[in-house]
């Protein structure tokens, strides 16, 4: 059974692999990830999984994509580009919790699409300007939503994680794991 990745991300391909799985092809999806006036982080992390996995969606084979946005209650922190966006979301998650919502869609050869969600709590310690210099020097930021990747150098930052590690990463392996399973998807 051929699978699809429809993503851009090296991460989710290292998570894939750490489950036995190997794309066929890894296709980005080019579709605007702004969240829309008014959306919900949970709103928004499903629907642009949903619409990523549709935009390069191929008649029987499955195509998996995923979405994963950083949350402080109900502000959506974006894809840092800038380090001074990275700083002011860093300086905004120091010293307290916020939630890490990673959406999953997998639509299968019929073109039936399955959704999964993995909300994880992240609790960060108070983050010295030193922590904060040394951190945006590393240049990890780049491109991560909220300004920091958890696989990183920002581990040193997490003083308590419940729910999915890898979730945070960018691909929740329980959940993907469980949609490819009832695809009918080969899993070792």
């Amino acid at each position: 059974m051929r699978l699809v990745l429809a993503s851009a991300s090296p991460r989710r391909l290292d998570l894939l692999a750490r489950i036995g799985v190997t794309p066929d092809a890894v296709i980005p999806a080019e579709i605007d990830e702004t969240p829309l006036p008014g959306e919900l982080p949970v709103v928004h992390a499903r629907r642009v999984a949903a619409e990523k996995a549709a935009a390069v969606a191929q008649a029987g084979s499955l195509t998996l994509a995923a979405d994963t946005v950083v949350a402080v209650g109900r502000r959506i922190l974006p894809k840092a580009e800038e380090e001074a966006k990275a700083r002011a979301a860093l300086a905004l998650l120091s010293g307290r919790r916020h939630r890490v919502h990673s959406a999953v869609t997998l639509i299968d050869a019929e073109g039936v699409a399955r959704h999964r969600l993995s909300t994880t709590i992240v609790a960060f310690k108070r983050l010295s300007e030193e922590d904060l210099s040394a951190y945006l020097a590393s240049g990890e930021w780049e491109g991560k939503a909220g300004g920091y990747a958890v696989q990183g150098r920002a581990q040193a930052f997490v003083r308590h994680l419940a729910g999915s590690y890898s979730g945070v990463v960018g691909l929740p392996l329980f959940e993907t794991r469980a949609l490819l399973a009832a695809a009918g998807y080969p899993l070792g």
